[in-house]
């Protein structure tokens, strides 16, 4: 079966989990601080393609918000991305897609970085769930990802970004993988 094929199967369970919880989420957003509950930003996919990435709101003029700052520790704030996943610009799992101008300033514009963008970028991936030492240590999980990519791998990554979404990452990666963080 291919990706594509598993993420349009898993979608419909996914939007039928997590239904009930974005709604609480919007409803967390507009009472802390208002409209607009969702954040557009321009990134980059497969073959280096822009898309639009959509996600919850967690700042304002600037500043995390405190709706904002449970979003971000939960990962909550990506659940929006099912409708990049829908539209194709997105899997569940894979590299983290990047702005054009966090490609410039990580100089992973080169032919040495092309294979980021021969998949899909993801709502989670394997640097997204074992990195946070920096822009080389996310690159060689990405690598690794790229490599070794498959229906087991992403299983693997989607049930701990579910751990990490009921208990924050910060304990998931104490915890579960024995990283610091």
């Amino acid at each position: 079966m291919s990706k594509r094929l598993a993420d349009l199967l898993w979608l419909p369970v996914a939007v039928a989990v997590f239904l009930p919880i974005a709604t609480l989420v919007a409803a967390a957003i507009w009472a802390d601080d208002g409209r607009p509950l969702f954040f557009r930003q321009w990134r980059l996919g497969r073959g280096r393609r822009l898309f639009r990435l959509l996600k919850f709101r967690t700042m304002r003029d600037g500043a995390v918000t405190r709706a904002g700052a449970w979003l971000r520790r939960t990962g909550l704030d990506e659940l929006p991305q099912f409708a990049n996943v829908l539209l194709g610009d997105m899997s569940f799992v894979g590299p983290r897609p990047l702005t054009p101008e966090d490609v410039c300033r990580l100089g992973w514009c080169g032919p040495r970085h092309d294979f980021r963008w021969r998949v899909r970028p993801g709502i989670t991936g394997l640097a997204q769930v074992r990195a946070g030492a920096g822009a080389r240590a996310s690159l060689a999980w990405d690598r690794l990802y790229v490599k070794r990519q498959g229906a087991w791998l992403d299983a693997t990554l989607l049930a701990t970004t579910f751990v990490m979404n009921l208990f924050g990452k910060a304990w998931v990666k104490r915890t579960l993988l024995g990283t610091p963080r």
